[in-house]
């Protein structure tokens, strides 16, 4: 009983599975398709390279009889007038329901485009757009960049019709907003460095340079990047969005035609609250992350607090905060003119609302660094 029950159950296998069998009938050499053409049975890895291995096979082949088939789904259909190479063979056996969703198959079935073939010739014109695009990108940059110039000599000129209201909601969604995030992290940053430190300074002895280290690290570079890649992605993500969603409900068209400046009213409240509030973030980050870092301090080298705040002064020259607040002051009105200029390239489309933040974003943190290594570079020499 146990051999009649095995040897049924393999036989149903067998009668399930999705295969082609070669047969010779009064029309000629048939190609004859048994078991179950579904999405499920196809999926099979086995499966699915024995039929594709059958097809091609079968290829050449001008008549198909498709009536022994136990089941059909158009995945199944699908991958039948793939194997057709898109056409009808020259006589197709099938029932009307078969043959029905193979009509709705080949008819809603659209033929991808050759691939191009790579030359010389190709490669130079890729080159050639990839650079006019970024010549573009540039030349917006430099557009944006004079005209926040020329609007804030027009708030100069005519301080009281500013757009004050605007600049004060902006710097408090950007700076208020953004302490306890800045102060969590920076006070975490300070806390890992304090006790990498101290397992190095340990060995020679040197437990009293924590504080010349931690001190010149953290206010000079750190902090203020630290402070300013945390605003490029959850600030300058934001103006991206906000501006971009703008151009996708058609509000910038609408103050387009009301006469209404959008560098007047968009992109400079927004770069004059950043380039106040990065200092100012830039400073509370900076305090967060030197108290972690005399927290643990005192927990893994027994330095107190009083000598810490009392060696500090010493160890880090007060032109290195100078330094870091210029240094923020220039990551503000960066991210900010970057998130802008990418809004205003959104398309009226959520895709490209999408890729302007991720870019948005990119471009804010590589600028960030790279504008950092250049203070770094430039001030060395000066001897600050």
């Amino acid at each position: 009983m146990r051999a009649i029950s095995t040897l049924t159950s393999h036989t149903a296998v067998e009668d399930t599975q999705p295969r082609i069998a070669r047969e010779s009938t009064p029309e000629g050499v048939c190609a004859v398709l048994w078991g179950r053409w579904t999405a499920a049975d196809l999926a099979a890895p086995a499966h699915w390279a024995a039929v594709q291995a059958s097809m091609r096979a079968h290829r050449a082949t001008t008549v198909w009889d498709v009536r022994q088939v136990l089941r059909m789904d158009h995945a199944g259909a699908q991958l039948l007038w793939n194997g057709w190479g898109h056409q009808w063979p020259q006589q197709v056996l099938a029932l009307p329901a078969q043959h029905a969703m193979l009509e709705r198959v080949a008819r809603l079935t659209e033929v991808a485009p050759a691939p191009q073939a790579t030359s010389f010739w190709t490669l130079f014109l890729r080159l050639g757009a990839w650079v006019h695009a970024v010549a573009g990108q540039w030349l917006d940059a430099v557009r944006l960049l004079g005209q926040l110039l020329l609007d804030i000599g027009r708030l100069l000129r005519k301080p009281a019709k500013g757009p004050w209201r605007d600049i004060s909601g902006h710097l408090y969604r950007i700076g208020a907003t953004a302490l306890p995030i800045t102060a969590l992290v920076g006070f975490l940053i300070g806390v890992v460095l304090a006790y990498l430190m101290s397992q190095q300074l340990r060995q020679f002895g040197a437990d009293a340079f924590i504080v010349n280290i931690l001190g010149i690290s953290l206010i000079r570079e750190l902090g203020p990047v630290l402070a300013a890649i945390l605003i490029a992605g959850r600030s300058g993500s934001a103006i991206t969005a906000q501006i971009g969603v703008m151009r996708v409900t058609e509000e910038l068209d609408a103050m387009r035609v009301m006469g209404i400046a959008q560098g007047y009213r968009l992109v400079m409240p927004r770069a004059l609250a950043m380039a106040l509030a990065m200092p100012l973030l830039s400073v509370w980050t900076t305090v967060a992350a030197l108290l972690g870092g005399m927290l643990a301090s005192d927990l893994a080298m027994g330095l107190t607090p009083a000598y810490f705040l009392s060696a500090l002064p010493k160890a880090v020259q007060l032109s290195n905060l100078w330094l870091a607040m210029g240094k923020s002051v220039v990551f503000g009105l960066m991210i900010a003119l970057i998130g802008c200029h990418y809004g205003l390239r959104v398309l009226p489309n959520t895709q490209s609302l999408g890729q302007g933040t991720t870019a948005s974003v990119v471009t804010s943190i590589t600028m960030v660094i790279l504008v950092d290594a250049l203070f770094a570079v430039v001030f060395k020499d000066i001897g600050i």
